[in-house]
């Protein structure tokens, strides 16, 4: 018993951390700003201030929620040569290449340089930011299919862990995305930072552990051999994180297309993307916050649950397993499918929310199941490649991103995420090492956490210097 409830407060703590932060914030700005102002009040009338209990309670709430009152209007630059589209594609560059390795899909350096560097606003810099994680997952897809798993006779995408996750992933998107409007900057601040940092940490920490086993072996197959660094080949495909087949056969790194593909698992998972790109069509020609707006977003959540449903009912039955997990990836516990489940709607949400890649929750989630960091990062950036696209509908639909500016930087992504999985993949087999991935996972989030949170830390001080509006958006207002 005490066993099953530490498991719970490991997967819902952060969530518990994040909410109790959120609630934390917004009483500090609120009054910081509801001082402010009740100052100005008293010095403009002579008067003396006096406070009470309930006055700094209704000055939360209004804060949080005037109905007539709205932060957001959007900047969209002019798109020419300048030296800050060049700065914004190198940065751009290396963030798709970083993102697509890692299995993160880089949104987290892409939003701080369309704000900083290129001139948009964070929300629709947001938008930009998912068009080119599709294309850099989209590059990354197609360069994994003709690979297979480093240890398995099998490809390097899992697709029973995609098939689990990703119905729920595009929930948690739409759910996002309609946070995207209603929640205020700041708040999106907070929540980044201690999502991030915790889960960078605990990257990070996994990539030493998986370097020291990787070193062990290396020492095993240089005793095994009598040689000193002839075996890197062989290094490679044992990976310690990684489960091996009962078979002493060597494993073939790569395969066609169509061999690597599962039809079924494939028919699966586009079948929800196309059910969903229906519901958000049907969606667009809605009033908001009608009746039929809401029969629509709720016809969401039976595509998400069957799909997954069926698919964790197969696993809790053992009809089928998480092939790259080996002998261990069957039998799963109801608990842990519903705790792998909500973390697939959490990442969704997350990616909707921030413009990023739900491979920020779900690369350290895969990690910590066993998936080898190669198969991870490939079954992220699977998962991804159909979240992303349904984002860059929605968004389109919403009218949040200029479409010339999108065309250019979704090349930049699709050019770098493919060139960078190659260099990796050269550096893995020379140096025997998979950790890397796990190590430039950890980086990419890091990274993000500061520029993101430094971005939005800056964005709300000049907005509560300028007494602006801070509290939530009005969806049922909303007109892009």
């Amino acid at each position: 018993m005490a066993g099953s409830m530490g498991k719970w407060r490991r997967a819902f703590g952060p969530l518990f951390t994040v909410v109790w932060s959120f609630a934390l914030a917004s009483i500090f700005v609120s009054a910081e700003r509801s001082l402010k102002l009740e100052s100005m009040s008293h010095n403009a009338t002579g008067t003396s201030p006096r406070g009470s209990d309930s006055d700094l309670l209704t000055s939360v709430l209004n804060f949080l929620w005037q109905g007539d009152e709205s932060g957001y209007q959007h900047i969209w630059p002019d798109l020419e040569f300048n030296w800050k589209i060049v700065v914004g594609s190198i940065v751009g560059f290396f963030g798709a290449a970083f993102g697509s390795v890692g299995g993160v899909g880089g949104g987290g350096i892409f939003v701080p340089m369309l704000t900083l560097i290129i001139g948009f606003d964070p929300k629709s810099a947001t938008a930009i930011s998912k068009c080119m994680i599709m294309g850099a997952a989209v590059s990354t897809v197609y360069y994994n299919l003709k690979l297979r798993h480093p240890t398995l006779d099998m490809p390097i995408i899992d697709y029973d862990l995609a098939v689990l996750i990703q119905p729920m992933l595009m929930m948690g998107i739409s759910i996002g995305v309609a946070f995207n409007v209603l929640f205020a900057d700041w708040m999106v601040t907070v929540l980044l930072i201690v999502l991030f940092i915790g889960t960078s940490t605990k990257a990070f920490l996994k990539g030493i552990e998986t370097w020291k086993k990787e070193t062990i072996m290396k020492k095993e197959a240089e005793k095994r051999s009598g040689t000193n660094g002839n075996g890197e080949g062989d290094d490679y495909k044992l990976l310690p994180s990684g489960p091996r087949s009962n078979e002493a056969k060597d494993v073939d790194e790569t395969a066609t297309i169509l061999e690597n593909v599962c039809w079924k698992e494939f028919g699966l998972l586009s079948f929800v993307w196309v059910a969903y790109l229906a519901l958000q069509i049907i969606k667009n020609y809605t009033a908001n916050c009608s009746v039929m707006y809401w029969v629509v977003n709720l016809l969401q959540i039976p595509v998400s649950l069957g799909v997954s449903g069926y698919e964790a009912v197969s696993l809790y039955k053992g009809w089928r397993k998480i092939g790259s997990k080996g002998e261990t990836g069957t039998n799963f516990k109801v608990h842990q499918l519903l705790t792998y489940c909500f973390f697939g709607i959490l990442a969704g949400l997350v990616g909707g929310l921030l413009g990023l890649g739900g491979g920020f929750i779900m690369g350290p989630l895969f990690l910590e199941l066993g998936v080898p960091p190669q198969v991870s990062s490939a079954t992220a950036t699977f998962a991804m490649m159909f979240s992303s696209s349904m984002s860059v509908v929605e968004y389109y639909l919403l009218k949040r991103f200029p479409v010339p500016y999108a065309l250019y930087f979704v090349a930049v992504a699709t050019a770098a995420a493919f060139i960078g999985q190659h260099v990796v993949r050269r550096m893995i087999i020379v140096l025997g090492r998979a950790s890397i991935i796990i190590f430039i996972l950890a980086f990419t989030i890091f990274v993000s956490a500061i520029s993101l949170g430094g971005v939005g830390v800056s964005n709300m001080i000049g907005k509560i210097q300028r007494h602006e509006y801070m509290g939530f958006e009005n969806l049922c207002k909303y007109d892009p």
